[in-house]
């Protein structure tokens, strides 16, 4: 499993970024909703990455979500949700 990556979609109006745990179900059930509505994302196993990129990714988190909880979402670098929430993440996206 790759740390880092682009999942292609023919809905990318906005650039959403998915920040994840490779063990959580969350995380998974997220991803699967994200990929089962064709939405192009940018993601990163927060896990799997290790030394001070790892750090500086969870300062990223951070500034979104202070209990650095997962999954965090970031749809166009303005909303953050977090956790499953497919509700909020298709009125972020008017799916």
């Amino acid at each position: 499993m790759n740390a880092r990556g682009r999942i292609p979609g023919i809905r990318n109006q906005h650039q959403v970024l998915f920040y994840a745990l490779s063990t959580c179900i969350w995380c998974k059930r997220t991803r699967e909703f994200l990929e089962a509505n064709n939405i192009a994302f940018d993601f990163v196993y927060v896990d799997l990455l290790s030394g001070t990129e790892r750090e500086a990714v969870v300062e990223q988190v951070r500034r979104w979500n202070p209990s650095v909880s997962f999954p965090t979402l970031v749809i166009d670098g303005c909303r953050a949700i977090i956790g499953y929430r497919p509700e909020e993440i298709q009125e972020a996206l008017g799916l």
